[in-house]
C-alpha cells in the first residue's frame, strides 16, 4: 500500500514539474505577490505633504512649524495666505492637512492662556487621515512640553483642534464600502470573462463553436456582453447598498459613475478574455485571474496610499484599471464629483480598455489558427 501511495506522489510530483505552466504558476506568483505585499503594502506615512496657513508674527509660530518642517514625516508643500486658498489644496489632494494657526497664538502663550492650533485633514481615506493625525498630535505634545517647561507653565499650551475633510467623524466605512463598489466588480468580471473561452476548450465544445458561420470578433464580443450586463449590475447593486444600507453619502454625479463603470469594464472584460484567451483549462483560467487580481487590488490605493509605495511601484500602478475607478467611486460617492472633473480618470480607464480588448481579440484569433 504504501508503495503505491509513493509511486502516486512521486507520479503527481513528476507531472506537476515537467509541465511549464505548472512550474511558472509554482515559481512566478509567490515571488510576485511577495515583491507587491512587501514594498507595497504599507501603513506608514512618510512625507505627509502639508500645507501653512500661519496668521501669527510672533516666535512661538515659528517653533511650532520647524518641528515639522525638521520632521521626516512631514513635507510642506505650500504656505496660504488666505481661507479661500485652503479648500483647492485639499480637494486636490496637494496637501494631505492644513495647519492653521491663528493670529494670537504667540499672545495667548505668552499671556499664560491655551493657544489653538487647527488641523483640517482630507478625511476621504480615514485609515490615512487618523495616522497623519496621530503624528502631529505627537509634535505637539512634545512642543506643549518643551514650552510649559520652559516657562513654567501648567497645563497643555496649545490645544490641537481637528477638522476633517470630506468626512467629518472620519468613518473608515465612508472609505472602504465605495472601495468594495470597484473590489466586487473587478472580481465578478474577471471570473466572468476569465474562465469564458477556458471553459469551452475544457468542455470540448470550443471546436464546435469554431465551425459555426460566427465569426472570431462577433464570437469575443459575445463573450464580453455577458460580463458588461453581469458586472453592471454586479456595480450598481452595490452601490444601491452602499448609500441605503450603509448610509454612505452619495453626493456626486450617477451618470459620472456610470461612465466610469463602463470604461472600467470594458477595461476588466479585456484582461478576463486575455486571460481566457491563453488558458487551456478553467483551473488555468482561474489561476490567471486571481494571479492579477491579488495585485491590482494591492497597487490599486484600496488599502494602502499610492503616494507611500516606491517611485517605480507607484508606476506600476498607472497600469491598473482599478487604481483609476476607484478614484471615480470614491469622488463621486464623498467629493460629489462631476463627470468633467474625472475626465484625468476616464481617459487612462479607456485608453487601458481599448488595449486590452485589442490584445484579447488578437490573442482570440492567434489561438483559433
Amino acid at each position: 500500500m504504501w508503495a503505491r501511495i509513493f509511486a502516486l506522489i512521486v507520479k503527481e510530483f513528476l507531472a506537476v514539474l515537467r509541465d511549464a505552466a505548472s512550474r511558472t504558476v509554482l515559481i512566478g506568483p509567490p515571488l510576485i505577490q511577495l515583491m507587491v505585499f512587501g514594498y507595497a503594502a504599507s501603513f506608514d506615512l512618510r512625507h505627509i505633504p502639508y500645507a501653512v496657513y500661519n496668521q501669527d508674527s510672533g516666535y512661538a509660530s515659528r517653533q511650532l512649524l520647524a518641528r515639522f518642517s525638521g520632521s521626516p514625516v512631514f513635507r510642506q508643500v505650500a504656505v496660504l495666505r488666505g481661507d479661500a486658498q485652503i479648500a483647492p489644496r485639499l480637494n486636490d489632494k496637494s496637501a494631505l492637512l492644513v495647519l492653521h494657526i491663528g493670529q494670537h497664538f504667540t499672545r495667548d502663550l505668552l499671556a499664560r492662556r491655551t493657544a489653538r492650533l487647527q488641523v483640517l485633514v482630507d478625511g476621504r481615506d480615514s485609515n490615512t487621515a487618523a495616522l497623519a493625525l496621530n503624528d502631529v498630535g505627537g509634535i505637539v505634545l512634545d512642543f506643549n512640553q518643551q514650552w510649559a517647561a520652559a516657562h513654567g507653565q501648567r497645563g497643555p499650551p496649545a490645544q490641537l483642534v481637528t477638522r476633517a475633510w470630506f468626512n467629518p467623524n472620519l468613518r473608515s466605512r465612508w472609505f472602504i464600502v465605495p472601495g468594495i463598489v470597484a473590489l466586487l466588480t473587478l472580481v465578478v468580471t474577471l471570473l466572468v470573462t476569465g474562465l469564458s473561452v477556458a471553459r469551452e476548450r475544457e468542455m470540448g465544445t470550443f471546436d464546435q463553436l469554431l465551425v459555426t458561420p460566427l465569426r472570431p470578433l462577433e464570437i469575443l464580443v459575445g463573450k464580453a456582453v455577458p460580463g458588461f450586463v453581469i458586472g453592471g449590475l454586479e456595480g450598481g447593486f452595490i452601490a444601491l447598498v452602499a448609500v441605503l444600507w450603509f448610509h454612505v453619502p452619495f453626493v456626486g454625479s450617477i451618470a459620472a459613475l456610470a461612465l466610469g463603470m463602463f470604461f472600467f469594464l470594458l477595461a476588466a472584460i479585456g484582461i478576463g478574455l486575455m486571460i481566457s484567451s491563453l488558458a487551456v483549462t478553467q483551473q488555468q483560467g482561474l489561476l490567471g485571474v486571481f494571479l492579477f487580481l491579488v495585485p491590482s487590488i494591492i497597487l490599486s490605493g484600496f488599502a494602502t496610499p499610492i503616494a507611500n509605495m516606491p517611485e517605480a511601484v507607484q508606476w506600476l500602478t498607472r497600469l491598473n484599471p482599478m487604481r483609476y475607478f476607484l478614484i471615480v467611486v470614491r469622488g463621486v460617492f464623498l467629493e460629489g464629483s462631476t463627470v468633467p472633473v474625472l475626465w484625468s480618470q476616464y481617459a487612462p480607464l479607456a485608453l487601458i480598455g481599448v488595449g486590452s480588448m485589442s490584445a484579447a481579440a488578437w490573442l482570440f484569433r492567434h489561438r483559433m489558427a
